[in-house]
C-alpha cells in the first residue's frame, strides 16, 4: 500500500516506536506517580522524560507546562471551554479544522461570539491585517491553525501572537498539521497555548496529544476532575499544571511511544523533515498542474507559506469516487470535507481528495499517485 494520508495519522510509525511500546507494555505496567515502588518509580520517570523532550522540542518553558492529553481535539477543547466566559469574542480563521468550530459553537449558547479573519493564502500581510481587523475591545482569545489540514496553508502564528499581547487577548494554536514538521517555539513565538497532536508529525501512537503552557501560571476550568496523586487529602482539584488537567491513569504505553517519535524527529531534524515533504508535494503538485481535468485550489505550496499537504479535484467526478479507484490500486488517500467545512467553503468545494506524505514516502511512491490520477483524468476526456 502507498499510504498518503498522513494528514490523518502518520503510517508507518518509526520502529523505535513500536519497540518501546512494546517495551513499556513488559516492564513500565505500574501506574506513575502514585507509589513508591521500584516499577511506579521508573513509570513516573520515563513519563518526566517525555515532559522534558516535548518541552525542549517545542520551546516550553520547563516540563511543567507540557499536559498530557489524548488527542489534540481534546487539548483544544480544553482551552477554549476552560478559558472563556461568557460575554467573550473570539477570532478565528476562515480555515479551521471542527475541533475549534463544534467547541465555539457551543459556547454560543453561553454567549461566546466569535468572528472569522479571511486567510489570503502566501500574503502574511493580509493574514495578519485581516486578523487586526476582526480584534474588537471583547476579544479574549484568538484560536487558528497553524497550518490547513486540507490545503496547506500556513499561517504565521508569531506575527499573529504578537497582535493579540497588542490588544492583551490570548492566542491557542491548532498544531495539528505543524507540530514535528514545522519549528516553532512557545516561548520565542508567544504562544499562550499550543495544542499537538502526538500521533502526526510527533510518530507517537493514535491516543496521545499535548497541550503545552507558555505561562504555567494562566489557569483554566478543568473539563474532568478526579485523583492526580497530588494533594489526595483535599477534594479540590489541584491548581497547578500539569496534575491539574490530567485527572486519572496516563497512557503509560502512548507517552513511552510519543517520547520515542519526538526522539525520531530530533534526531531526523524538523528543518530537515519539512524542506523534505515540501519537495515531495511540489514535485506532485507540479505534476498535476500539466494534466487536463485535474483542479488544485491554491497557488505553488511553497516554503514558508505552505506546509506539505495537498488537496485536488477532477472534474465531473466526486473527490469520494476518485478516493475509491485510488484505493483499488493500492494508493490510501483522505476524500470528503476532512472535518474542516470552512475551509472547503472558504476555497468554493464540496470536497478534495487530499494527499499528505510523511518523512516515510519515497518519491517513486508520489510518482506513482501522479500517474494513477492522470490515467483517472484521462477517462473524462474520453467521456
Amino acid at each position: 500500500m502507498i499510504y498518503l494520508d498522513n494528514s490523518a495519522t502518520t503510517y508507518p510509525k518509526p520502529l523505535v516506536v513500536r519497540e518501546q511500546m512494546q517495551k513499556a507494555l513488559r516492564e513500565l505496567g505500574a501506574n506513575p506517580g502514585r507509589s513508591g515502588y521500584d516499577m511506579s518509580v521508573r513509570t513516573s520517570q520515563a513519563v518526566y522524560n517525555c515532559r522534558e523532550r516535548a518541552a525542549a522540542l517545542l520551546g516550553a518553558p520547563g516540563p511543567e507546562c507540557v499536559v498530557f492529553q489524548p488527542s489534540c481535539t481534546q487539548a483544544l477543547n480544553l482551552v477554549i471551554k476552560g478559558y472563556l466566559k461568557p460575554g467573550d469574542h473570539v477570532v478565528v480563521s476562515d480555515m479551521e479544522h471542527n475541533a475549534v468550530m463544534r467547541p465555539l459553537q457551543a459556547l454560543e449558547a453561553k454567549g461566546v461570539t466569535y468572528t472569522k479573519a479571511v486567510v489570503a493564502p502566501g500574503d502574511n500581510d493580509a493574514t495578519v491585517d485581516a486578523f487586526r481587523k476582526a480584534m474588537g475591545p471583547r476579544t479574549r482569545l484568538v484560536v487558528c491553525t497553524a497550518g490547513s489540514n486540507v490545503f496547506g496553508v500556513r499561517l504565521p502564528v508569531e506575527r499573529i501572537a504578537a497582535l493579540c499581547h497588542q490588544y492583551d487577548a490570548k492566542i491557542c494554536v491548532d498544531a495539528a498539521q505543524t507540530a514535528g514538521v514545522v519549528p516553532i517555539s512557545v516561548t520565542e513565538g508567544g504562544i499562550d497555548f499550543l495544542c499537538c497532536a502526538g500521533h502526526k508529525g510527533l510518530y507517537g501512537p493514535m491516543g496521545t496529544g499535548l497541550l503545552v503552557l507558555r505561562d504555567p501560571g494562566v489557569s483554566l476550568a478543568t473539563l474532568t476532575e478526579g485523583g492526580t496523586g497530588t494533594q489526595s487529602q483535599s477534594l479540590l482539584q489541584p491548581d497547578d499544571p500539569p496534575e491539574r488537567y490530567e485527572s486519572g491513569t496516563l497512557n503509560v504505553p502512548g507517552i513511552i511511544g510519543l517520547y520515542a517519535g519526538m526522539g525520531f524527529v530530533s534526531a531526523m531534524g524538523m528543518e530537515r523533515i519539512y524542506r523534505e515533504e515540501m519537495g515531495k508535494v511540489s514535485y506532485l503538485y507540479e505534476k498535476l498542474s500539466r494534466m487536463g481535468h485535474v483542479k488544485l485550489y491554491t497557488s505553488p505550496p511553497a516554503i514558508p507559506y505552505f506546509v506539505p499537504v495537498l488537496s485536488f479535484n477532477i472534474e465531473n467526478r466526486p473527490s469520494e469516487e476518485i478516493g475509491q479507484i485510488l484505493a483499488k490500486s493500492g494508493i490510501a488517500v483522505r476524500c470528503g470535507l476532512h472535518c474542516a467545512p470552512c475551509a472547503h467553503e472558504k476555497m468554493g468545494t464540496k470536497g478534495t481528495v487530499r494527499v499528505s506524505p510523511s518523512a516515510f514516502t519515497r518519491p517513486q511512491e508520489m510518482e506513482a499517485l501522479a500517474c494513477r490520477v492522470r490515467a483517472i483524468a484521462n477517462t473524462v476526456q474520453k467521456r
